[in-house]
């Protein structure tokens, strides 16, 4: 079973990155890569300055852009670009409700909002939090980091647990 929803989270996967890769581009922020799976290359190709690229395990997209360039960005377009993945997958669930990709659209938007490191919730809110504080703060970023990390895991508990005492 779980085996079945494997293609429609591949697909996720890249409408998610798609939806960063579009409003990368609609801000006008440079990208590198867009690629497809992990590990070492199989096949690149060069299209208007990006490199696309499939890799050898089947798992997994990113996108590759310019981070520095996306900072000097105003507050609302790095929010955009940070948080287009997890809303193109929302519009893409509800777009296609009761359906196994629809499952998957949701599973990898809710995953992907939490504030744990690296997923586009945390880096969302550190730009947030730099903005707020027009500057960098160690104790603060790590302060979010931490809190956020831990909360996210009480919540994955208690969603399991749940889960558990009702089947």
């Amino acid at each position: 079973m779980v085996l079945s929803y494997l293609p429609f989270f591949l697909i996720a996967l890249i409408v998610h990155e798609l939806g960063h890769f579009l409003a990368a581009r609609a801000c006008r922020v440079s990208i590198s890569e867009f690629g497809l799976g992990w590990g070492p290359k199989l096949y690149g190709i060069r299209l208007q300055g990006v490199e696309y690229e499939i890799r050898a395990l089947p798992i997994g997209a990113y996108v590759r852009l310019d981070l520095g360039e996306l900072l000097k960005r105003p507050l609302s377009q790095q929010v955009l670009v940070l948080l287009a993945g997890v809303i193109v997958n929302l519009l893409a669930a509800v777009a296609t409700s009761g359906t196994p990709f629809s499952v998957m659209n949701y599973l990898l938007a809710a995953t992907n909002i939490l504030p744990l490191y690296q997923q586009d919730g945390w880096k969302c809110g550190m730009v947030m939090l730099r903005g707020l504080l027009q500057r960098r703060s160690s104790l603060v970023e790590w302060t979010f980091t931490l809190a956020g990390s831990g909360l996210s895991f009480v919540v994955f508990a208690a969603l399991i647990a749940r889960y558990v005492r009702l089947g």
